[in-house]
């Protein structure tokens, strides 16, 4: 056995020695190990795989593929959820009967912390650094909710049928299905800033840093906006019926529910740079900073795939139609809508 793989499995069998000399004997790694071998190894091995793994999952012990699943309940018909840098928020359509809300909960252990009424039917959520803004689609309108209280402080107009919601750093966007558009309002007072057409049926919205990108379901397309003025830079075909997108730091990603695939376009002109397979019906799709992770709504699982390689990293087991995917940094949340449920991976 080499030296490296000697200390690693030291250090992984006493977890006490690993968090003395963890930093340590990551820079030991780093410094023994090229990066061009981190990137073409798929044999498994922990040292070769440094570059691949989260440093985040590391501290906390979870360098190993995730093999636990934990549940806890949420709302009626569970569907976005969002991490707010402590609290994990899951919107919940519900029905007829029961209402509709956002739920609030514990990051690190899924404690309840509130279930807060909003709009006729929450579907998308963001957080911008103080509160958190949920779509409602049945109301044409998207609720700015305090997220030290859950208190509603605003409720303002959008296009018809906002699903999705993003935060640029100044702005909320929303993409509106029923109105093949998105909506720009400034996140201090709610303005409506202006109305950007984009393809049919949008749905999934991203920010890059400078530009917005929507998925259009029924164009099988994604469109790629100037965040400044909206001006649109491209509109590049994917899969079929695609529905969200999420940005690694250079490219974005994009579930493709009609297709069983994830397709990967260039951050910088749209190309497309691989497609990849997922489970069953794929829908929400997050990146944990090294990692795609894939919640496919057919077959109650998610998938995660390596972003350098688009290699299927493993399939996990969730609730029942799981929807919407957030990262919080160390664990991956799922919404399952049809269990009522999120699940922490």
């Amino acid at each position: 056995m080499d030296y490296n793989r000697f200390m690693w499995n030291r250090f992984a069998k006493t977890p006490g020695l690993l968090t003395a000399f963890g930093f340590t004997a990551t820079i030991l790694m780093l410094l023994s190990h090229g990066r061009g071998a981190a990137q073409t190894s798929d044999s498994g091995n922990i040292v070769s795989d440094v570059f691949t793994r989260n440093p985040l999952q590391v501290a906390l012990l979870q360098w190993y593929p995730a093999n636990l699943v934990t549940s806890f309940a949420a709302g009626i018909g569970a569907e976005r959820v969002a991490f707010d840098g402590a609290n994990i928020w899951v919107t919940n359509v519900g029905d007829a009967n029961n209402g509709t809300s956002v739920t609030k909960m514990s990051a690190n252990d899924g404690t309840l912390l509130g279930t807060f009424q909003v709009g006729e039917a929450p579907v998308g959520i963001a957080y911008d650094g103080a509160n958190m803004w949920v779509s409602d689609y049945a109301g044409n309108k998207v609720s700015k909710v305090r997220a030290s209280d859950g208190a509603v402080v605003g409720k303002f107009p959008t296009g018809a049928g906002p699903g999705w919601v993003v935060f640029d750093g100044a702005h909320i966007w929303t993409s509106n299905y029923l109105d093949n558009n998105v909506t720009e309002l400034r996140a201090t007072d709610g303005t409506m800033l202006a109305n950007y057409t984009v393809g049919r049926n949008p749905a999934g919205i991203a920010f890059d840093g400078s530009h917005i990108w929507v998925v259009n379901i029924s164009g099988g397309n994604v469109t790629e906006l100037n965040a400044t003025d909206g001006a649109v830079i491209g509109t590049f075909p994917v899969g079929t019926s695609p529905y969200d997108i999420a940005f690694d730091g250079t490219n974005m990603w994009v579930s493709n529910f009609g297709s069983n695939t994830l397709t990967e376009l260039s951050g910088v002109n749209g190309s497309s740079l691989g497609t990849f397979t997922t489970g069953a019906k794929p829908y929400g799709v997050v990146y944990d900073g090294a990692n795609i992770w894939v919640a496919n709504s057919g077959d109650n699982t998610v998938t995660k795939l390596r972003v350098s390689t688009g290699r299927n990293m493993g399939t996990f087991g969730v609730g029942a139609n799981p929807n919407g995917v957030a990262f919080d940094g160390a664990h991956v949340w799922v919404a399952n809508n049809l269990s009522n449920t999120v699940s922490k991976l």
